[in-house]
């Protein structure tokens, strides 16, 4: 397939402006030579006209002036064909084209003598009717009637000499006539008028190929100087098919670029697309990644929704209100610098913001192209608890330095206590609704479901159970079916949330690369088992020896009692 010479937007080719002027200026420059040309070929051709009709009369005036002397000899010698023989000798002189004529002959057209530069045929073929009569068709007659009729009838009426068109076989003729009184015979002397023309075409020509060579020479100027006056426009379109190929709006470089009206439109350009790329930026950090790709690419934002598959990532600040109640309105700096850290891991982990909700975020992941939306938000999950805890052991270092000077007074003891932020990460996953809804004034983006609520239950449990992170059993499954190795998952508890009839597994995912502990955790199992099954007393022993904090819970959930009767070894929560 062959590639276009332009280049293209789209299926269209784009063709530079610079190359339409150049076409333009060359179609009027070689039009206007041409035309010029032409018209000037045109008042030359009159003009030679003109001036071979002036050199005719002149010739006229000789032969004529010879043929009163021949006839006086005639009249003298008696010898006819000596003086006819002499008239054409006479005309010939003044023959300079291939077809110049001379001739003579009576009113009735029988010709008296005819000197041609080229041969004449010696007999007349078979006329048909309405065929125009020649010169050269004979040699004793002037045979063109039409012609031979307008000399008579200017005779009739005294004109004796003037100028006449005739046809030969050689083509049109032009020339001069006089009567002769002696001879009794109209004197003609004529040219062909291609002969004339011929050299006139011949110079046409010349100056046509002239004007062509002149043209080509200014042409190859013209791109040279095109090339420099519209450098500006070819690095400006550039520019633009840049932005169009990726899709992206950004500034055209104008540092070089010389003060004219092309320089302005580019200069308006970039204005423009500050304000856009301005906009475009406010827009993305009120809305998810996908709602701008896809707003962007659609150039527009509709009011739809689908139910999806989605995880969704539920972290949330513990001891917030104390915190508020501490730092008052520096409460909103704290926040920005945990935040600003915390919605990085979200996006370098594949996720989208669905909402920030005062101290807590809610990610959801699966929304774009991702192999496991479980491990990106577990990931995610692991990288935010971990720039938590570096924020407070850096802020736990600035109060060791602090302290090597002095020490801390009661209200900065209360404010140290407020920044050491902690973070508690559920996740859960599901089918749920994903879209946007709202109204044509005003939409959000959103994700609705049984599975939202469930994430935001189990960031709750980590506070109960003093954990980290808490997911479900969707996470658990979705991980290792994929075959991921890194991860093992505890199971914490089963729980039945208010308003729920049934009880939900939750779990403990361990980054086995990181953390150690695994022994704790499976005696924690064992415990856990015996506590499903009601041997309370076993599952106290047991809870006793794996030395994690969430056996306490279930130390204090059961105490010194016995299993109840139909004991189900589900723990039904009281509080949302």
């Amino acid at each position: 397939m062959s590639k276009s010479p332009f280049q293209k937007v789209g299926q269209t080719n784009i063709i530079p402006i610079s190359l339409k002027l150049l076409v333009i200026f060359v179609s009027l420059l070689l039009l206007s030579n041409f035309a010029t040309n032409f018209v000037n070929s045109f008042l030359s051709r009159a003009q030679i006209i003109k001036l071979n009709n002036s050199i005719m009369v002149s010739q006229l005036k000789d032969i004529y002036t010879a043929s009163g002397n021949q006839f006086q000899i005639l009249t003298f010698t008696g010898n006819r064909d000596d003086s006819i023989k002499a008239l054409s000798a006479t005309a010939k002189r003044g023959f300079e084209l291939p077809n110049s004529l001379a001739a003579a002959f009576d009113r009735q057209g029988k010709i008296l003598f005819c000197a041609s530069a080229a041969p004449l045929p010696e007999n007349m073929p078979e006329k048909k009717e309405g065929d125009i009569p020649s010169l050269n068709e004979l040699s004793t007659e002037f045979s063109d009637s039409e012609a031979l009729s307008i000399m008579n009838q200017n005779f009739d009426k005294g004109i004796t000499d003037s100028s006449i068109l005739f046809v030969s076989d050689s083509g049109q003729y032009y020339g001069v006539y006089k009567y002769q009184e002696d001879w009794k015979c109209f004197f003609l002397r004529a040219e062909l008028l291609s002969d004339t023309m011929k050299s006139n075409n011949i110079l046409f020509g010349i100056i046509s190929i002239v004007i062509v060579c002149i043209v080509g020479g200014f042409l190859l100027a013209g791109i040279f100087m095109y090339k420099r006056i519209l450098q500006n426009v070819h690095k400006i379109t550039n520019d633009l098919y840049e932005m169009q190929a990726n899709q992206r709006l950004s500034i055209i470089d104008l540092s070089d670029s010389p003060n004219d009206d092309v320089t302005y439109l580019a200069a308006s350009f970039n204005s423009l697309s500050s304000t856009i790329n301005n906009l475009l930026g406010i827009f993305q950090k009120f809305a998810s990644k996908d709602v701008v790709a896809k707003a962007y690419n659609e150039h527009q934002i509709r009011l739809e929704g689908s139910q999806r598959n989605l995880v969704m990532l539920f972290s949330d600040i513990k001891s917030f209100t104390y915190r508020t109640e501490t730092l008052g309105n520096d409460i909103i700096d704290l926040l920005n610098v945990h935040y600003d850290k915390v919605i990085k891991k979200v996006h370098d982990n594949s996720g989208v913001i669905g909402s920030i909700i005062g101290d807590a975020i809610l990610a959801i992941y699966g929304t774009g192209n991702t192999e496991n939306k479980s491990l990106d938000a577990l990931e995610c999950a692991w990288q935010i608890t971990r720039v938590t805890a570096e924020l407070r052991t850096r802020m736990m270092e600035r109060r060791a330095e602090i302290e090597k000077e002095r020490a801390l007074t009661e209200s900065e003891e209360r404010i140290f206590k407020a920044v050491l932020i902690d973070i508690g990460v559920g996740i859960d996953g599901g089918n749920v609704f994903y879209g946007n809804i709202g109204s044509d004034e005003h939409m959000t983006n959103t994700v609705i479901g049984d599975n939202v609520n469930s994430a935001s239950r189990l960031e709750g449990l980590t506070r109960i159970y003093h954990l980290p992170v808490i997911v479900s059993g969707y996470i658990k499954d979705e991980i290792e079916q994929a075959g991921v190795t890194k991860y093992k998952f505890f199971e914490i508890d089963t729980v039945q949330v208010k308003g729920k009839t049934e009880g939900k597994k939750i779990y403990f995912p361990m980054d086995t690369e990181r953390q150690s502990g695994e022994e704790k955790f499976e005696i924690y199992e064992k415990a856990l088992q015996a506590y499903y099954s009601g041997d309370w007393d076993r599952a106290r022993s047991e809870f006793k020896k794996c030395d994690i904090e969430a056996s306490q819970v279930f130390l204090e959930r059961i105490g010194n009692d016995k299993a109840p009767k139909n004991w189900s070894g589900i723990w039904t929560m009281q509080t949302k």
